[in-house]
């Protein structure tokens, strides 16, 4: 009788549970980089969002903040891209308050939406941006700085 070579149905089974040892160890730590990203990026974006905005002011008369994000977009050529018409961005969701007929205040709140990232982030005129706490048409509330 010829003996046939391979694998037995054991040694499958052993490479199967290496493997999925393997999966469940790296999945969440890519998981997390997937979440650092997501914040660092939103992160840069309201660097960009408060500085088109100061600029968008600097050049109305009289000096007001954009009513919406799309006054920024809009323009030919815009402050920032079209992208930011789009909810959502990096894994959160947007919301802008305040701006309009000789504002001096505005505040953009970025909500963390749920496995995409973890901490919600707003920016206001002083142009700081914090970690946590609300946003309202008369800027950011609560949270803590981080630039």
């Amino acid at each position: 009788m010829k003996k046939h070579q391979g694998f037995t149905l054991v040694e499958i089974m052993i490479v199967v549970a290496i493997i999925g040892l393997l999966a469940a160890i790296a999945i969440p730590n890519l998981l997390r980089a997937r979440m650092t990203a997501n914040e660092n990026a939103m992160k840069k974006d309201l660097r960009t969002f408060s500085s088109a905005n100061e600029n968008y002011r600097a050049a109305q008369n009289p000096m007001e903040y954009a009513t919406a994000i799309s006054d920024l977009t809009g323009l030919s050529p815009p402050y920032i891209d079209s992208s930011w018409n789009t909810n959502p961005k990096h894994g959160y969701d947007l919301a802008y308050s305040g701006g309009g007929a000789g504002s001096t205040t505005y505040a953009l709140f970025a909500t963390a939406r749920t496995n995409e990232s973890l901490n919600n982030f707003c920016v206001d005129q002083s142009g700081v941006i914090y970690n946590g706490g609300a946003g309202a048409a008369s800027g950011c509330t609560g949270g803590t700085p981080i630039t």
